[in-house]
C-alpha cells in the first residue's frame, strides 16, 4: 500500500486503534527535531504544543493589531476634535498639519485644493496644479501608497523632497474631486503598496468634509458682506 492509502484508511476507520490499542503504546516514530525515536503519544504531544504555539503567535498578532488600531483611533479622535474647534480654513490647515506631524509622526505633508471658493487665497494649498495632477487625483478610487509619485507632486515638498522614499496620496472627493493630500516619509517601508488604507481613506473624508464646510462658510460670509455693502450704498 502507498502511504497515502494508509493515511486514508486510518481516517476512514478511526476504530482501528480501538481494535489494536497496543499499537498506540508500541509504535515508535522519529522526533520532528532530532534523530531520536519517540512514542506516538509523545509525537502527538509535540504536535499539539506546536499547534498551540502557532495559535498563541496568531493571538499575539491580533492583539498587536487591535492595540495599534486603538491607538490610531484615538489619534483620529483628537484630530476630529481639533478640526471641529477651528474657526476658519487657515486654522484648519494648521491643526491638520500639526496633528499629522506631531501625533501621527509623518515627517512631511503637502496638500493642494481646487474647485473651492477659497482658491483665490495666497496659501500654498491653493497653488494651481496641472490637469495631469487633477487626473491622478480623480482616478484614485482609494488612497495610493508606494515609492513613486509624479515629479510635480513630489516638488510640493520643496527642499525635503529629495529625502523622501515612500508616499501616500489621499484624494479629496465629494460630489467632485477638490484636492489631494500627500504624505511623505524618508522610510521606504512607511507607506508600502500592500498596506491597508482604511485609516487613510477616513482621513481623506474628514479633511474633505472639513475643508468644504469652512469653504462654504467663508463663501456665505463673503456674500453676506457684499450684500451689506450694497444695502449701505442704496441707503
Amino acid at each position: 500500500m502507498k502511504p497515502e492509502e494508509v493515511a486514508q484508511y486510518l481516517q476512514e476507520h478511526p476504530q482501528f486503534f480501538n481494535q489494536y490499542a497496543d499499537l498506540l503504546a508500541d509504535l515508535q516514530i522519529s522526533h520532528p527535531q532530532d534523530e531520536k525515536v519517540i512514542s506516538l503519544n509523545e509525537r502527538q504531544i509535540i504536535a499539539l504544543r506546536e499547534r498551540n504555539r502557532v495559535l498563541q503567535d496568531k493571538l499575539l498578532e491580533l492583539i498587536s493589531f487591535g492595540e495599534e488600531n486603538d491607538a490610531i483611533g484615538e489619534k483620529m479622535h483628537r484630530l476630529v476634535i481639533a478640526l471641529l474647534s477651528v474657526s476658519n480654513i487657515d486654522e484648519l490647515f494648521h491643526a491638520l498639519y500639526f496633528s499629522l506631524k506631531e501625533d501621527f509622526a509623518i515627517p512631511l505633508v503637502a496638500m493642494r485644493l481646487w474647485n473651492v471658493a477659497n482658491a483665490a487665497k495666497s496659501n500654498a494649498e491653493f497653488t494651481s496644479v496641472s490637469e495631469d495632477v487633477r487626473t491622478i487625483a480623480e482616478s484614485l478610487p482609494q488612497p495610493y501608497c508606494g515609492n513613486h509619485i509624479a515629479d510635480e507632486i513630489k516638488q510640493w515638498f520643496g527642499e525635503g523632497a529629495e529625502h523622501l522614499n515612500s508616499f501616500a496620496m489621499i484624494p479629496l472627493n465629494t460630489a467632485r474631486t477638490i484636492g489631494l493630500v500627500v504624505l511623505g516619509s524618508p522610510d521606504a517601508e512607511r507607506f508600502y503598496t500592500e498596506m491597508g488604507t482604511l485609516h487613510l481613506k477616513r482621513l481623506g473624508e474628514l479633511v474633505c468634509t472639513t475643508v468644504t464646510r469652512y469653504d462654504q462658510a467663508e463663501t456665505v460670509g463673503g456674500l453676506a458682506d457684499q450684500q451689506n455693502v450694497i444695502d449701505d450704498q442704496h441707503s
